[in-house]
């Protein structure tokens, strides 16, 4: 990141797209069976963290029943599916419980609602989600990742962070809320190893893990 240095705005967003877009790609079906490294429960070599509600289960795949793959930017908005590139990217396909994915589905996120079952501190309301505190910062830099990784220049979508709610298309939101989530939930032991891990694999990293002060600069 020597390179970054005074730069902010879409200058340093062009930057840090040019230094991560040419990762390696994995299928969608692949990508299951990585997750039990990249979000591998420290205390516990055998099981994993669910990303909504933090519980530490068994790694042993049983889709749909233990856990599934949860797109946190939803695949909905920007209409690429499972597809290789963003519909497969492990730094946003989070393991989570599936009842509470549903619950999510492909809603914005924002603060409020009323609690989402099978969590004690999620909260959702008509067109947004609102994350446990743990992971709100993990939320918004996997945001800002998608965001400045898929630019629209290589056949991919041109994803698009928005102040709004309740959007469609390859738009997403509430960008000020990320910003905020971002500055109350620093980065943590957890999140620079799974980083690490999916570098190991893609070949790519997450700027926003490395250097949160980066969101600030492009988009504060």
């Amino acid at each position: 990141y020597q390179w970054a240095e005074g730069l902010s705005g879409d200058t340093l967003k062009l930057f840090l797209n040019e230094l991560i877009d040419e990762h390696t790609i994995f299928t969608y079906d692949q990508v299951k069976y990585l997750l039990a490294e990249t979000d591998k429960d420290p205390n516990n070599p055998d099981n994993i963290i669910l990303f909504y509600t933090g519980l530490s289960v068994s790694s042993t795949w049983d889709f749909g029943n233990t856990y599934n793959r949860e797109h946190v930017w939803a695949k909905s908005h920007g209409s690429f599916g499972n597809d290789d590139g963003p519909g497969s990217d492990m730094h946003h396909l989070r393991p989570a419980m599936p009842i509470v994915n549903t619950y999510r589905s492909n809603l914005d996120f924002d603060e409020g609602g009323t609690l989402v079952p099978n969590t004690t501190d999620c909260y959702k309301d008509g067109d947004s989600f609102e994350p446990r505190d743990e992971v709100k910062g993990d939320v918004a830099r996997i945001m800002f990742y998608m965001v400045v990784r898929y630019e629209g220049y290589d056949g991919f979508v041109d994803l698009e962070l928005t102040e709004n709610v309740d959007t469609s298309g390859p738009f997403f939101g509430k960008l000020s809320i990320l910003l905020k989530w971002n500055l109350e939930d620093p980065v943590d032991e957890f999140e620079m190893n799974r980083n690490n891990v999916i570098y190991s694999y893609q070949h790519n990293r997450n700027p926003f893990i490395d250097h949160p002060e980066f969101a600030e600069l492009i988009w504060g």
